[in-house]
């Protein structure tokens, strides 16, 4: 059975965390370790993790990408797993993951992911972003579509092995957004993009705050704007923190 590292990048996230960790601590087989990485919560975060008997890490900053890579260093499952704290998964994930990337022309695989809450799905905005995992870097990296390029993100639950995570440097901790889909790019070095045809489920508290159409037109206008090249340092404008 490989060895799975689950690692939980928060911030602030008392009000989903508890949640998400009962089901991590239910998976069948169970993960090799959980790593909950906090980024500095005013919060009861860190304590909500502790009680639940799962190691935290305190990062040197906050920033999902600086929290990920200090998750990465002190993983020692040969797989890796990258999971929102808002985010619930499937209870085979161990299995799922093992069975995937058993195929070694794969390097990164994420899940289908439905945002919502209960059992409110937000169709629209879920296939959205199922149509942006293929449709970006179809449109805008077409040459890499055809080597197997696929646009992750990070609601879609990330799994790699550490290996090929290492080869690539990682997370690039300077990105304030995109982190995931620049972490795509260069893992293709290492194998195939893919998608696996199971569903995760993500939480919908960025629409309900911003709304239906402004979200639609904000996650739009980031995957267009990213695609055609402009940094994510300016794309982080349109993308407030909401917890």
């Amino acid at each position: 059975m490989a060895q799975l590292s689950i690692i939980i990048p928060t911030l602030n996230e008392a009000t989903t965390l508890a949640r998400t960790l009962r089901q991590v601590k239910a998976l069948y087989p169970p993960a090799w370790q959980v790593l909950v990485v906090d980024g500095g919560s005013s919060d009861n975060t860190a304590q909500i993790a502790a009680d639940a008997g799962v190691v935290v890490l305190r990062s040197e900053g906050a920033g999902r990408a600086i929290q990920m890579n200090h998750g990465a260093r002190a993983a020692t499952g040969d797989l890796l797993c990258f999971l929102h704290a808002d985010t619930l998964i499937p209870d085979d994930l161990v299995q799922v993951a093992e069975r995937t990337l058993a195929d070694t022309s794969i390097a990164c695989a994420g899940f289908i992911s439905l945002m919502g809450h209960g059992d409110n799905i937000r169709w629209d905005i879920s296939a959205l972003n199922l149509l942006k995992t293929y449709l970006a870097p179809l449109l805008f990296r077409p040459h890499l579509y055809l080597r197997g390029l696929r646009l992750l993100f990070g609601d879609q639950v990330m799994i790699c092995r550490r290996r090929d995570f290492r080869l690539c440097g990682g997370f690039d901790a300077k990105l304030p957004i995109m982190e995931d889909g620049d972490l795509c790019l260069r893992m293709l070095s290492q194998g195939r993009i893919v998608l696996i045809n199971r569903v995760v489920e993500s939480s919908d508290r960025r629409v309900q705050q911003w709304g239906r159409w402004k979200a639609i037109t904000t996650y739009l206008s980031i995957g267009i704007f990213w695609g055609l090249g402009v940094p994510p340092s300016r794309l982080k404008r349109f993308y407030e923190d909401i917890r």
